[in-house]
């Protein structure tokens, strides 16, 4: 190699971002030829022969290896170091988080949100997304797994949410085989529904698993779950941040104060703790728990000590 063909290959190509960025975005469609690519690479902004470089391409020995994907040309790039990254298939890559206890319409807007994530399910309804991502007539709420989630640049949302779906399966899966024998759980999805529930009502990670016991000790005696979160969703958008008496009486499918048993899909989004929980309860007598303030809850067996512990924290007597 001649000493100007190394030097051309070292030197740092001279890039046009667009306004507002400090780097050249470059998209390398599946099935592009290494002739396109080298193409691609001027008309996103680096200024290059496109005949010069890929002429590198071909002399290098790597043309087939490039890699489809979305990339990122920072100031500074060089012939030879934008080659090595596609052939990597060094994407530029984007996350986004979505948090345990979340909703299904609250994920929806956190992936609306999301930098360059193509909003391919907007417009659609929960149940044509839900087939969309492979999951036809399954009900989209706690399907997903809390997590943060990397993506490159221009990936589709729907894609994201079926990586995010498989992630739940493999784990629900995984807490399922860990259950312990004799739990009121006769499925996987009682145990995600239970899991959701735990995951809104804990305020101390510590509480999590006696949470989960006086859920399982009311659903061995035929006792009413008596959760606020679950009335909560069951309201929608008619809750306004206060839940009133009247709220725990207006009978829904998810008002577990008029409903004996677990409501009819989960309520949002449990993380792997609160799945183990609901499969592996503390042993515990409590029948009733009060939140202390501090993100704690008091555990009672009988209502004379819950009525006790209510006064207390709640009504300050």
């Amino acid at each position: 190699m001649g000493a100007v063909a190394a030097w051309w290959l070292h030197a740092p190509m001279e890039l046009r971002p667009a306004q507002g960025s400090q780097v050249v975005d470059l998209l390398i469609e599946p099935g592009t030829t290494p002739r396109g690519v080298a193409q691609a690479v001027a008309d996103a902004g680096a200024q290059v022969s496109p005949a010069l470089l890929f002429a590198w391409f071909r002399v290098s020995g790597q043309a087939r290896q490039i890699k489809a994907g979305n990339y990122e040309i920072a100031a500074g790039s060089s012939p030879r170091s934008l080659l090595r990254m596609l052939v990597r298939g060094e994407e530029a890559l984007k996350n986004v988080s979505l948090p345990e206890g979340l909703n299904f319409s609250q994920v929806r807007a956190a992936l609306a949100k999301a930098d360059q994530l193509r909003p391919d399910s907007q417009g659609l309804s929960e149940a044509q997304i839900m087939e969309k991502i492979g999951l036809p007539g399954v009900h989209p709420e706690g399907r997903f797994f809390p997590d943060t989630y990397s993506y490159g640049k221009g990936s589709s949302d729907l894609e994201l949410l079926r990586r995010a779906a498989r992630a739940m399966d493999k784990r629900l899966t995984q807490v399922w085989a860990q259950r312990e024998e004799g739990l009121p759980l006769q499925t996987p999805e009682q145990a995600l529904i239970l899991a959701s529930i735990i995951e809104k009502e804990t305020g101390k990670p510590s509480d999590r698993t006696l949470i989960s016991g006086v859920f399982v000790n009311r659903l061995r005696i035929g006792m009413r779950l008596q959760t606020d979160p679950t009335v909560i969703y069951g309201l929608g958008d008619r809750f306004d941040g206060n839940l009133r008496k009247r709220d725990l009486r207006s009978d829904t499918p998810y008002n577990t104060y008029t409903r004996a048993g677990l409501p009819p899909t989960p309520i949002a989004m449990p993380g792997r703790a609160a799945l183990l929980a609901a499969v592996r309860p503390a042993q515990t007598q409590a029948l009733y728990f009060v939140a202390r303030g501090d993100g704690s809850s008091q555990f009672s067996a009988t209502l004379d000590e819950h009525n006790r512990a209510v006064d207390k924290y709640i009504r300050g007597r």
